[in-house]
């Protein structure tokens, strides 16, 4: 009987900590170039997030480098930058998620985690974009349009192409949400 209770709070403490992941990130996606797709939630949860949407030859690609600072400046702190690379705008990332992977880890040092190339745009939007676009972070006009999402995986704001990774309003936004 012992065992029974055991075992029936255990599925009950799992169905609560399943429950409490948003339905924002309880999806999978594949690790760039990767084969096994991961949870967002059992990656992130609890984390505050910035997913861009990510392309090689766009006169905005050099805003790698700065999400790559911004991400190891901040990963300590609960923080993590998402990219996935999207050929929506102008056929800008035309490569395959290989040649992606080693151009932005040669070209900036990429390290924080970039998932599979998606559609971010119009009805062959990813449902992951698509409702990052309706809770309010708008839909990307460009390459780099930046989500920021809290800790609770709520979308907080969304930040436009021209907005770079180190700009102010971006930061105290990302401090703000660090600190909730």
């Amino acid at each position: 009987m012992t065992r029974h209770l055991i075992a029936l709070a255990l599925l009950a403490a799992a169905g609560a900590a399943d429950a409490a992941c948003s339905a924002l990130l309880d999806r999978e996606f594949r690790p760039l170039a990767g084969k096994e797709p991961v949870n967002l939630c059992t990656q992130f949860e609890g984390k505050v997030l910035l997913v861009v949407n990510t392309a090689s030859k766009c006169g905005y690609t050099p805003q790698y480098e700065g999400l790559e600072k911004l991400h190891a400046e901040l990963s300590g702190k609960g923080f993590a930058v998402v990219g996935f690379p999207s050929n929506d705008f102008m056929g800008q990332e035309p490569g395959t998620e290989e040649e992606i992977r080693e151009f932005c880890t040669l070209t900036y040092g990429v390290e924080f985690p970039m998932f599979e190339k998606v559609s971010v745009k119009g009805e062959a939007a990813d449902p992951f974009y698509r409702e990052l676009a309706a809770s309010g972070g708008g839909a990307p006009g460009w390459n780099f349009h930046k989500y920021l999402i809290g800790k609770d995986g709520k979308v907080l704001q969304g930040f436009g192409s021209k907005v770079k990774p180190d700009a102010a309003e971006l930061r105290a936004a990302i401090e703000a949400a660090l600190a909730q």
